[in-house]
């Protein structure tokens, strides 16, 4: 039996791994500085939550067969410190996921946005046709229980992330991975505090197509003019499987997708989401599954946790939450709702919450980004900033990064309840788009506006 110890054990992925791997037979410890719900209650039902919170140096013992270290645990970690003078084989998440998954076909979904959408699709479709898979993906999705599965299975699909992997390894997750078959949704910089220019965050896709063997599969969305010219220059090596916008109607306000021939209508809509099914639909053929059980699978998909999610709706307001934060997610969200409901109009607030989003050099990146939007708002607060030690975010940046002069500009959550009540909701939709929570917004409680 193998005996693996987690650094950091409470993160929302290594939770997940290592209860994956307690339910493969694994002996599993581990140890954090902090652990909150709900990997708790998670850890603490597997019979894997650590006896005491912080660090000790005595759980690193010789006998351990692997040390999964987490992005939360820093270099000076005095259970590092021991499991380097021990010369313990030490993986980040993403390396361990690798070791074991030598023996499978490999899937790894990357790209600036769409990932998580993309593989819980394939996920989604995967499980209706009855296929025995694992999987790493990086939200709650309804029908799984957990967000990592590793077993037996002859099969692994990866949500691939470029964020750095570990304190000791900084190269990105997604160059750890060494798919069979990958997609690559497109490419806009993002985590300005780890790629600090454009270029360097290019470089992280390049480097990637290298790791992926020759004759390897590479789907890729072809419409990106930035994705398109570094496929066309670095992935030679590979056999290229192209994707745009697959063809579509709106009726009613359903969206119907047209595959070779065959129509479905489908739960999940806008330009964005419908790429993502053709992505999807790319894989699953490469994996033997028909264009007729896809789309009887597809229909029945109602999203990734967060993901344009339906907080409420009646017959002239709908209000959705998406976890839309870098600008061409922001615009792509935006177009979507305009798209499927033509007539309404678009009530919208973006909360900055990101470093690369409170960062006021990046935030020209964001111009013009909530222009699809009637009224709309931009929220940050003083707290994120201070928990990020980042300096103060004057309104006037704003203004100028969004080139929008009618933006309301807010940065408190009573201020923004205030705002969200005087708004007119009447054949209106309401989109709110974040990776935070506004400073703890009660979402439920908006349906009061319906």
């Amino acid at each position: 039996m193998a005996k693996v110890h987690f650094i950091a054990i409470g993160g929302s992925v290594m939770h997940q791994l290592a209860i994956a791997l307690k339910l493969k037979g694994y002996q599993v410890t581990g140890s954090d500085d902090e652990i909150f719900d709900p990997a708790t209650t998670n850890l603490t039902n597997a019979g894997i939550m650590p006896a005491t919170i912080g660090w000790d140096p005595a759980r690193i013992t010789a006998d351990l067969d692997a040390v999964i270290l987490g992005m939360h645990a820093r270099l000076d970690n005095p259970e590092l410190q021991k499991a380097r003078e021990l010369g313990l084989k030490i993986y980040s998440f993403p390396e361990y996921i690798y070791q074991e998954s030598k023996t499978k076909t490999r899937v790894a979904v990357g790209g600036s946005h769409g990932k998580t959408t993309i593989t819980s699709m394939i996920m989604h479709v995967l499980r209706t046709v009855q296929k025995d898979f694992d999987y790493l993906v990086g939200a709650k999705l309804e029908g799984f229980s957990q967000s990592v599965n590793i077993t037996n299975a002859p099969l692994i699909v990866c949500e691939a992330d470029e964020y750095p992997a570990s304190a000791i390894e900084k190269r990105p997750k997604f160059h750890f991975l060494h798919p069979h078959i990958a997609v690559l949704s497109g490419i806009a910089w993002d985590h300005i505090n780890v790629f600090p220019t454009f270029e360097n965050y290019k470089e992280q896709f390049v480097i990637f197509l290298r790791t992926i063997e020759a004759g390897g599969k590479l789907i890729y969305n072809s419409s990106d003019p930035i994705l398109k010219e570094l496929v066309e220059k670095e992935a030679g090596h590979l056999n290229l499987l192209p994707y745009e916008v697959p063809v579509n109607s709106i009726t009613n306000g359903v969206t119907s997708i047209i595959l070779e021939g065959h129509t479905t209508p489908l739960l999940v809509f806008g330009e964005h989401n419908l790429m993502n099914i053709n992505a999807a639909w790319h894989v699953c053929r490469e994996l033997g599954v028909d264009v007729r059980s896809f789309l009887a699978a597809i229909s029945s998909f109602t999203g990734a946790a967060k993901r344009m999610e339906l907080v409420g709706k009646n017959e002239q307001t709908a209000i959705y939450r998406d976890f839309a934060h870098a600008p061409s997610k922001v615009k792509a969200t935006m177009q979507a709702l305009k798209a499927q409901y033509p007539g309404r109009k678009l009530i919208a607030v973006l909360e900055l919450h990101t470093y690369s989003s409170l960062n006021r050099d990046f935030l020209t990146e964001y111009k013009g980004a909530m222009d699809p939007a009637d009224k709309a708002v931009v929220f940050y607060s003083q707290h994120a900033l201070e928990i990020k030690r980042m300096p103060d975010l004057p309104v006037d940046a704003i203004y100028d990064g969004f080139g929008r002069t009618d933006l309301s500009v807010i940065t408190s959550n009573a201020a923004l309840l205030s705002w969200l009540d005087e708004q007119e909701y009447a054949n209106a939709n309401l989109l709110l788009m974040s990776s935070g929570t506004y400073d703890g917004l009660d979402f439920p409680s908006l349906k009061k506006y319906l």
